[in-house]
């Protein structure tokens, strides 16, 4: 297996098997690939755990979907990329006996078979900026390689044993299982991006390295809503176009 991180802004990973080898991931991954990629859909992943219905819906209950793609050549060398869906870096983690890790509901973007996906965290905030999705994490176990996307510039930190950093959630990116983590809330701090939930953070403690993200999609989602409009003014203005062209028509016709 061969792979290559192409382009800067917006990386894509580009995955060159040989007849043997595959690469799994969630479904509605695949950006394109050669002729002769042969796909599948399963449940297991191959890693020796987390297969079967009950893997799948862990899974889903960690952000990803009940069924994951298989990608292996067929007939010689077969070619499939991954391209990021926001402009970030994506780069591959190593997941064996030294540890898994952890990532963001979003952050997944491929494994080698041995890789176990499930879930790692599920907290709900009423309302704000996660909506009805709530803070989910991710959680990568198994024997193998995956690469992981970040949204944005991406800070690393090497944390010691007892050290902790306060994260804004949408800004957890991946950090080593090894790293403990719990979701705090400020006293006396409202914050409308949580609706009346106070103001939350993850306190990440080591020993572990975290990668944290500067441009998490739920927070680009919320920086460009007020220069969107609202469903009733769009249903609006659709009704006028469409009702400017009726009114064209029938006009022209009496």
């Amino acid at each position: 297996m061969h792979t290559e991180i192409k382009g800067t802004t917006m990386p894509v990973l580009e995955v060159n098997l040989d007849p043997g080898e595959e690469v799994i991931s969630t479904h509605g991954s695949l950006s394109w690939m050669s002729p002769n990629l042969q796909m599948s859909q399963t449940t297991s992943t191959g890693g020796g755990k987390g297969g079967g219905l009950l893997g799948g819906l862990k899974r889903a209950l960690g952000g990803g979907g009940l069924f994951l793609t298989r990608y292996g050549a067929q007939n010689g060398q077969a070619m499939v990329a991954f391209a990021a869906k926001l402009p970030g870096r994506i780069f591959p983690v190593e997941i064996g006996a030294q540890g898994g890790f952890l990532v963001h509901r979003h952050g997944w973007l491929c494994a080698t078979p041995g890789v176990v996906p499930s879930v790692g965290l599920q907290q709900s905030f009423r309302g704000g900026l996660f909506g009805g999705d709530g803070f989910v994490l991710e959680r990568l176990e198994g024997e193998g390689t995956a690469w992981v996307e970040l949204a944005g510039e991406t800070t690393s930190y090497e944390l010691g044993a007892g050290q902790t950093v306060l994260v804004h959630p949408g800004h957890v990116g991946v950090f080593q299982d090894s790293v403990s983590f719990q979701i705090t809330q400020v006293p006396g701090v409202a914050n409308i991006l949580f609706g009346q939930d106070g103001f939350h953070l993850v306190a990440l403690t080591g020993p572990g390295t975290v990668w944290l993200q500067s441009m998490p999609l739920p927070i680009l989602a919320h920086a460009l809503s007020p220069y969107l409009p609202s469903q009733a003014a769009a249903a609006g203005a659709s009704g006028g176009i469409a009702g400017g062209i009726a009114g064209s028509l029938f006009g022209n016709n009496a």
